[in-house]
């Protein structure tokens, strides 16, 4: 049914670069930072701690904490070390990184474009530092569909990288990928296909055959062959990428819960529902025992479990997996998150199939209202949601409910729209 969002895949994309490590305990951290404080307030450890510490908030998608202590790193930077100095840099990437994470784009982009602008007032137009920075604004851009400025800084990171590390180096397939799930975002499957197999073929002859990354490269031309509906080419990858991560990562590792959600969505698409369902609960399972219950990769799994659900005719356990996914992307990701969007997208799509006219009216309000907040007027997903509230409208009338539907003046623009195309000069009925 044309109605409804496709689940998300969790495909591995662009790769932004933090430039911390991997975060210990918060707690301990901000002990650190106390003392610290009271010792030697002026020291600039203090800044990279509080670097530090918005990692360790971010890796537990504590992200209104994360953005107090970036927030402060970037303060302290900013005042001991000077606006234009490249640890400002790093702490403008770090602060838009977590609001793309939040779906804040329009606060990440002049972060970006700052943190952009000192690396190559510093380090000249040709630095890899330069490229991973055009390639995280080339992300941002990628999001928020506006693919024609993505794919400029895409390319000039590609050569950047080329240039200084030569043509086979991991850095370049990274940057191969990222310009192909550009490709293939906007439809041009046949020009995403070579780059995502020369990025496959780098890692292969970097890492070996079975390296993680490998399975991420692999993941990823499956993806593209899902997209081009050529299901028997993307089987034997995704079975592949998965083969390898369980061996090498663990049974249990988030990793090789994305496999098997990519696996079941293929088996999905493919109407072999019986053999998608315990790929998604197992990919579910693993989530919420490694990440925890709350976790927005859960909520992803919760959505893609409703959505097989949804496509087999359980409504009563699709509606509640939506409704739980919903409440996850509320509370950790925000009311206006794009994601938010796709799930109301979703469970609206699903009042319309059990003939919930009015529920899924205010949905889809509620799910455009987000997008238009949050995305670029072109961005497809306008489109898309515009059409599934159209849909829904022309059903209600179609079906004699038009009493189930509100006032709200989209609402009825819709019906006189679709009014005057039928020439019967009806509104909605009730």
């Amino acid at each position: 049914m044309a109605w409804a969002f496709a689940p998300e895949r969790s495909q591995t994309q662009s790769q932004e670069t933090p430039n911390t490590p991997a975060a210990a305990d918060p707690a301990a951290l901000q002990q650190q930072i106390d003392e610290l404080l009271a010792q030697d307030p002026d020291s600039p450890l203090i800044a990279s701690l509080y670097n530090s510490l918005g990692e360790a908030y971010k890796s537990q998608i504590r992200y209104a904490e994360a953005e107090v202590a970036y927030r402060n790193a970037l303060q302290r930077r900013e005042n001991q070390l000077g606006a234009d100095h490249i640890d400002a840099a790093s702490s403008l990437n770090e602060l838009a990184v977590l609001y793309r994470a939040m779906g804040r784009y329009g606060e990440a982009e002049p972060l970006y474009e700052r943190s952009l602008a000192i690396l190559e007032q510093l380090l000249g137009a040709d630095h890899p530092g330069v490229a991973t920075s055009l390639n995280n604004l080339a992300t941002l851009y990628n999001s928020m569909g506006r693919y024609g400025e993505a794919e400029p800084l895409y390319e000039r990171s590609l050569a950047i990288d080329e240039q200084v590390y030569g043509k086979d180096h991991p850095e370049v397939a990274t940057d191969l990928n990222n310009l192909a799930e550009l490709y293939r975002a906007m439809g041009r499957y046949g020009e995403a296909e070579p780059l995502y197999e020369r990025s496959l073929a780098i890692d292969e002859r970097v890492y070996g055959k079975d390296h993680p990354d490998v399975a991420t490269s692999l993941n990823n031309l499956a993806g593209l062959y899902g997209s081009m509906r050529r299901y028997g080419e993307a089987e034997p990858l995704y079975e592949r990428s998965l083969a390898i991560r369980e061996q090498q990562l663990g049974a249990d590792h988030p990793d090789v819960a994305q496999s098997l959600n990519n696996l079941a969505f293929l088996y999905d698409s493919m109407g072999r529902y019986g053999e998608a369902e315990p790929l998604y609960e197992r990919s579910l399972a693993i989530r919420a025992q490694q990440l925890g219950d709350d976790h927005p990769d859960v909520a992803s799994s919760l959505n893609n479990l409703a959505s097989l659900y949804d496509s087999m005719g359980r409504y009563g356990e699709a509606e509640t997996l939506y409704e739980r996914s919903l409440a996850i992307r509320e509370q950790q990701l925000g009311a206006d998150h794009p994601d938010v969007a796709a799930s109301l997208n979703n469970l609206a799509g699903l009042y319309r199939a059990i003939e919930r006219y009015g529920e899924a009216e205010l949905l889809y309000l509620r799910a455009l209202a987000i997008q238009a907040k949050t995305l670029p007027k072109n961005h497809p997903y306008n489109k898309t949601g515009y059409n599934n509230f159209k849909g829904l409208v022309q059903a209600a009338l179609d079906a004699g409910q038009g009493d189930q539907l509100s006032d709200h003046p989209m609402t009825q623009a819709i019906v006189r729209q679709l009014s005057d195309q039928r020439g019967d000069g009806r509104g909605a009925e009730g």
